[in-house]
């Protein structure tokens, strides 16, 4: 498929995805969102509006993959620390012209690299800009490197990419991977009145909902966790904390188990199974009142559990407690209708 059939495909899929009838799109105008969603609940819920977006470029080095994509500009969230206190809001400035979007994955897995960082230099004819990217969430694309930029008018942009070494383990056919940095460069069109066209609908019969919007067919890979059904080893239960289902299982053989009992943690946004990355957890696994293991869960990308949080213990037996404590929520950066959740996170006892 060549990349200009695949810019194609990719705004079908984008607007397919929110598809209801066709009048409920309309073109927006630049610069401004509907107004925030009042009373939102500390949990995941359906924003304000939801909106496309269009593929800018792709480039490949090695096994890394990456594509760009633009949209309207959003407002979006900074994490500060463990308390919703502390986040920042990103307003949108008049100078904003885009909402700038990176994802990045690996091309035998289809794992997306769901952490790390990306700094983006672009450059148009005498003009330059240089960003690094923020890690962020959204309810419509998952995990994604983005921030609201402007641009030099319409033309031509080139654009050189560093996408940063991974820092956290790696297995199976993932280890040993990205573990440096990698520049990649590639170069898209701009022009206002291809991002007015970009799909736009306000959902103002179901914003503040409990629930969230479907994820985009974004005709490539998006960044999710397995299905309870499909969680390697031995399914030992389910916690909830912050709105983010912890599902635990236990794993005796493979390159996670390395001849040992793995214990992993999975933690994910509902509704959608994206992974949550940037936290810090730590477990406590205690058998008959004796502590058998306390220390941290690492954080880990398996080309089969996928980016998961794990350690190796001694053996887990059934009546086992498991003591799961959020050291620190997940830092990434938020777009509308995840802000408020995965913040306030308790400590859960599971019983194995």
């Amino acid at each position: 498929m060549n990349r200009r059939t695949l810019l194609r495909t990719a705004g079908v899929g984008v607007a397919g995805s929110m598809a209801g009838c066709a009048n409920l799109f309309q073109t927006r105008t630049v610069g401004r969102s509907p107004p925030m969603v009042q009373n939102r609940p500390d949990a995941v819920y359906v924003p304000s509006h939801v909106e496309g977006m269009e593929m800018a470029g792709m480039a490949k080095r090695g096994r890394l993959r990456l594509a760009l994509f633009y949209s309207f500009p959003h407002r979006f969230w900074l994490m500060g620390g463990g308390t919703a206190k502390r986040q920042k809001k990103v307003e949108i400035q008049s100078e904003d012209d885009v909402h700038l979007m990176a994802s990045a994955w690996d091309a035998k897995t289809k794992r997306v690299l769901p952490a790390g960082n990306v700094r983006i230099a672009l450059s148009k004819g005498d003009w330059s800009a240089t960003r690094t990217m923020w890690p962020m969430l959204s309810q419509n694309m998952g995990f994604h490197f983005g921030d609201n930029l402007s641009l030099d008018g319409d033309g031509t942009y080139e654009a050189e990419v560093k996408v940063g070494g991974l820092d956290f383990r790696k297995t199976g056919a993932l280890a040993g991977q990205f573990d440096g940095t990698e520049t990649l460069t590639t170069t898209f069109d701009y022009s206002q009145s291809t991002k007015e066209d970009i799909a736009y609908r306000r959902l103002d019969d179901r914003k503040g909902e409990r629930d969230a919007v479907d994820r985009m067919d974004m005709k490539m890979p998006v960044s999710h966790v397995p299905k309870r059904a499909n969680l390697p080893g031995r399914f030992r239960g389910e916690v909830t904390t912050g709105d983010a289902p912890f599902l635990v299982s236990t794993v005796v053989d493979g390159p996670l188990a390395n001849d040992g009992t793995y214990l992993l943690v999975s933690p994910r946004t509902p509704y959608n199974r994206y992974p949550l990355p940037m936290m810090s957890l730590s477990a406590t696994l205690t058998r008959g009142g004796e502590t058998s293991f306390e220390g941290a869960l690492t954080p880990t990308l398996d080309p089969d559990a996928g980016y998961h949080y794990g350690t190796s213990v001694d053996g887990v037996a059934s009546g086992d407690e498991l003591a799961i404590r959020v050291e620190s929520p997940p830092q990434v950066s938020r777009h509308e209708g995840y802000e408020t959740a995965f913040v306030g996170m308790e400590t859960k006892t599971l019983a194995l």
